[in-house]
């Protein structure tokens, strides 16, 4: 309830800071992946399948949620796959801040065998405004133990 009381209001937070500021809607992580925010329907269509994106959404709770290690998997399985076949996966939630944060974060940490700590400093560098907190950290830690050759 909470989440769809929030929806436009905070949308429109996202549009207006994408508009001030040096935000971008969406950013490119590596050669097969995008991060971003929610995409409006005039960013899909032809000039994503003109770009061979694909797009991977795992239904999570706004605000206070991090994917659950099931969800976060199968997305870093999707991305994979894609990935394999040389595509990119938009990999997005409501800002591309948080949840799709976290996702990505465990790619990468899968994909370069990296700590939670270097994975998103690496999405920082290349996405600045992206949020974490502490279910979305406590996730990354568990997927790096659980999935992630050392």
């Amino acid at each position: 309830m909470f989440g769809r009381l929030t929806l436009y209001p905070t949308l429109f937070y996202n549009v207006v800071m994408e508009k001030v500021t040096s935000r971008n809607w969406y950013d490119r992580i590596d050669d097969n992946v995008i991060l971003g925010a929610l995409p409006f329907r005039g960013m899909t269509g032809q000039e994503w399948e003109s770009r061979g994106v694909k797009f991977l959404q795992l239904h999570t709770r706004d605000i206070f949620e991090a994917p659950c290690q099931e969800k976060l998997k199968k997305g870093v399985s999707f991305i994979n796959e894609v990935a394999g076949t040389g595509g990119s996966v938009y990999v997005h939630c409501k800002a591309g801040r948080t949840r799709s944060s976290t996702l990505v974060g465990c790619y990468l940490m899968q994909k370069n065998c990296w700590k939670p700590e270097q994975a998103v400093h690496f999405m920082q560098n290349r996405r600045p405004h992206i949020l974490l907190r502490s279910k979305q950290w406590q996730a990354l830690h568990t997927f790096y133990e659980n999935n992630v050759e050392r």
